[in-house]
């Protein structure tokens, strides 16, 4: 079993722990402390030792941060999840809204004689530190690099992770890793850099053509790295890791070092060196400038390569979304003929999806813990059940489930909203408002140099004309048995990145009411070019779907389509039970052929 249901933490255990970080926060002289969710890769998930916001405070979700002071500690979360933190905190910590409460704000009204407020500089990028002091400057409030306090009051503390590393399938990646690096380190010298600091995991896996599992949902290798400008790589990470099969695979133009020496190599350096102000911790920027190195502060140089798949990578992410296909259709033929009994909780269907998944022989894991909310907690934009959430699914309610798998060809990521019974007609009014937003992107042609931004609106469109809208982001983009959640692509108000072709995203809107239902349906798409238009020299773009799963078409009010919106959907389903039926009866699974055809019929 991939995914475990049992709280990791208790709101209890914060009031102990919070009043242990504030004799602290006196002992060093301090009136406040930041608390990130964040790793010193940033990445989204953190392995156990890294999970200081969950140990402190018991909020678990993926993206948020506290702030400690003497009379009050904030934790300061998204949209996503305002429901979440009161139920996962004690009421020693305050909820705040985020952004629409900055963090400078706060921190100048709660301590208005001024003050020094701590931070540890490798779990806080340099963007992020820079625009806060900006923010403080002249309001007495001083951030000051200290020792995490945190990791000073956590006395068991789990060690780091030691897993083995793994050669990713150049056949997949459609690259040697000798021809990445050497194609990042042109664009080292082309700008004139003789270096890259790399601290990404998923980049650097990518860059190396190499797979972990140091943390939960990502095959990464949690490591940092020197990209020089001749193409060699200095890795740093532990030879005990590293077996001979993989060492033949990375090379002798791949050099590894004891992690500890990162610290003293960044000293070392020369020349101009290139280092990606949003994700690199603020301690590094401080090593290198103490040193007198000069920073170029530009991208990390394996984001966009990565982020634009090969054609073999898009091929391949195409076989493991119809494999995960079959494992969809399968669990929503199951779905459909338990959920009415009333028998059925939470965990039991996340079990189910995913034991699907697992007898597919290929899954290597899930690609982000399940989302699995009945009725009220499909309201929990991120909610993540454990055996005390655990609800029953019951007739009259919304389910939704988002779930994805990680298969050495790709990684895959759905969510369907379904019915269990009569959801009535509000519910279904919803619903066909983010199915209409959904189809818009997805039917959307696109000019070359457009950004996410600019098609955020058109999945929104439809909750706008009736007064609703939604606190997510439409979509993000997605990597190739690498992370889930990938950058710098997107769908969303703040993605300012230029859509390319290869680049994959997830297309999904929602609704949500708090304390009643949640509504979301999420396909993957990739970004390829348009047939010719109407101007023959303006190159356009379109989405290309690689999800293929019925979407519930009970909850749909047919009369609110309009043609062109149901003639999409109606093609989108006989592709689905083209593409997935097949595979079904060569399985010997005809029930579930036959009940798919049921679901995919024209509507």
């Amino acid at each position: 079993m991939f995914q475990s249901f049992t709280a990791s933490t208790r709101p209890q255990d914060g009031v102990g722990r919070l009043a242990d970080l504030r004799a602290h926060l006196a002992g060093e002289g301090l009136d406040g402390f930041l608390v990130p969710r964040a790793d010193a890769h940033q990445g989204e998930y953190v392995a156990d030792c890294d999970a200081r916001l969950a140990w402190l405070t018991g909020f678990t979700g993926s993206a948020g941060f506290a702030a400690v002071l003497p009379d009050v500690a904030g934790v300061f979360v998204d949209g996503r999840y305002r429901v979440q933190v009161k139920a996962q905190v004690a009421e020693v910590f305050t909820p705040v809204d985020w952004p629409e409460t900055r963090l400078e704000d706060w921190l100048i009204e709660k301590l208005p004689e001024g003050g020094s407020v701590g931070f540890d500089p490798w779990l806080h990028t340099v963007d992020e530190v820079t625009a806060l002091e900006g923010a403080l400057k002249g309001s007495g409030v001083t951030l000051v690099a200290s020792r995490n306090l945190v990791d000073a009051i956590w006395t068991d503390r789990p060690g780091p992770p030691a897993a083995p590393v793994e050669i990713f399938s150049e056949a997949i990646a459609g690259q040697s890793a000798a021809q990445k690096r050497s194609e990042c380190a042109e664009a080292l010298r082309s700008a004139g850099h003789g270096a890259a600091v790399l601290t990404q995991p998923d980049g650097i896996c990518w860059l190396l053509n190499i797979r972990g599992s140091d943390i939960p949902r990502i095959p990464v290798v949690q490591a940092n790295a020197i990209l020089y400008d001749d193409g060699h790589v200095l890795l740093f990470l532990d030879d005990s890791r590293l077996d001979p099969e993989l060492m033949t695979h990375l090379g002798p133009d791949v050099r590894t070092a004891d992690p500890a020496s990162f610290t003293a190599a960044l000293a070392g350096l020369m020349g101009t060196v290139r280092l990606d102000q949003a994700t690199a911790p603020q301690a590094i920027a401080d090593i290198l400038r103490n040193a007198g190195v000069d920073i170029a502060p530009e991208r990390d140089p394996t984001v966009l390569p990565k982020a634009r798949k090969t054609g073999s990578e898009i091929v391949a992410t195409t076989r493991a979304h119809l494999r995960d296909g079959v494992a969809m259709a399968r669990f929503l033929h199951w779905f459909d003929e338990t959920a009415p009994g009333g028998t059925l909780t939470e965990i039991d269907v996340a079990r189910q999806l995913e034991a699907f998944r697992a007898e597919t022989g290929a899954l290597k894991d899930i690609s982000f813990d399940t989302i699995a909310g009945a009725g009220a907690n499909g309201a929990i934009v991120h909610y993540r059940v454990t055996e005390e959430t655990n609800a029953p699914v019951l007739p009259g309610q919304l389910f939704l489930i988002d779930s994805g798998g990680q298969y050495e060809d790709g990684t895959t990521d759905i969510t369907r909203t379904l019915p269990v019974g009569d959801p009535g007609l509000e519910a279904r009014t919803c619903f066909t408002l983010v199915l209409q937003g959904m189809i818009a992107v997805h039917r959307a042609p696109f000019p070359k140099g457009v950004a996410g931004m600019h098609l955020d609106a058109l999945a929104r469109a439809p909750l706008w004309a009736t007064g609703r809208d939604y606190d997510h982001g439409t979509g993000h983009g997605v990597g190739v048995y690498l992370s889930v959640h990938e950058g710098p692509q997107g769908l969303s108000r703040r993605s300012k990145i230029p859509l390319e072709p290869g680049m994959i995203l997830s297309n999904e809107p929602g609704y949500y009411r708090e304390g009643a239902f949640g509504i979301r349906i999420e396909n993957l798409v990739h970004v390829v070019e348009a047939p010719e238009g109407a101007d023959p020299h303006r190159q356009m773009l379109a989405f290309e779907t690689l999800t293929f799963a019925p979407i519930d078409r009970r909850l749909i009010d047919a009369a609110m389509l309009s043609p062109a919106e149901r003639d999409w959907l109606n093609r989108y389903h006989a592709q689905v039970l083209d593409k997935i039926a097949p595979l079904l009866n060569a399985q010997g699974l005809e029930a579930t052929a036959t009940w798919l055809a049921q679901a995919c019929a024209p509507l």
